[in-house]
């Protein structure tokens, strides 16, 4: 399908198992796309354990050739976060979303869209999960998140790891982060990214359903 966010339409393919119980959106980052193998094999986990799931290229094709050639959108944080607050906004429009409670999670630069999204709107984000991301790049906007979140890192990925401690410092009580043994960015080592799915499903799990509560850090 195409999701319309400010003059562009964005492809995005959408998951909605039976009595699916909440849903998750997934913000890439680093020139990745909504095909990323690494977030299809999270989101196939969290299809199977009754969350919903929608993926979306962040970039019109255009954008992306561009991006493709400088890098430069990548780290446009203030495009990610526009994108992913029209993305929220469209999801809570659908007949079929509008009651649900909505997750993001993000990857890489993604997750500092992510995390400026939920500021921007804590009452329809109740969730993030960050695999390998950068946090800090969210800003000020660390400040202002009130949604529950879990930070991802690699244990020998250490200049992410470092960052994301920072960011932890500005997150709310409500913020954990948790370091994958002998995990790089990228997660590629056997196991590492079942955990990261892993985590990511009792996390949205525990937030997204009503009633339910994870405790933290």
């Amino acid at each position: 399908m195409l999701i319309p966010v400010d003059g562009a339409e964005l492809p995005a393919d959408l998951s909605v198992p039976e009595e699916a119980t909440g849903v998750v959106l997934f913000a890439h980052g680093s020139g990745s796309s909504r095909r990323s193998p690494r977030n299809m094999a999270v989101a196939h986990v969290l299809n199977r354990d009754s969350l919903a799931t929608v993926l979306v290229d962040l970039l019109t094709p255009a954008e992306e050739e561009i991006d493709a050639r400088t890098a430069e959108l990548r780290f446009d944080i203030g495009l990610l976060t526009g994108r992913l607050v029209g993305i929220v906004d469209w999801m809570n429009a659908q007949p079929s979303l509008r009651d649900a409670r909505i997750g993001i999670f993000g990857a890489s630069t993604g997750a500092a869209g992510a995390l400026a999204a939920a500021a921007a709107r804590p009452g329809k984000v109740t969730a993030v999960v960050s695999r390998g991301g950068r946090p800090d790049l969210a800003g000020p906007a660390l400040g202002q998140v009130r949604a529950p979140t879990l930070l991802l890192v690699g244990g020998r990925d250490e200049q992410v790891r470092q960052l994301n401690e920072q960011a932890l410092r500005s997150l709310p009580d409500t913020a954990e982060l948790r370091v994958v043994p002998g995990a790089t960015h990228l997660f590629e080592e056997p196991g590492a990214l079942e955990e990261v799915a892993h985590a990511a499903s009792t996390w949205f799990a525990g937030h997204l359903v009503p009633g339910q509560l994870m405790p933290g850090r």
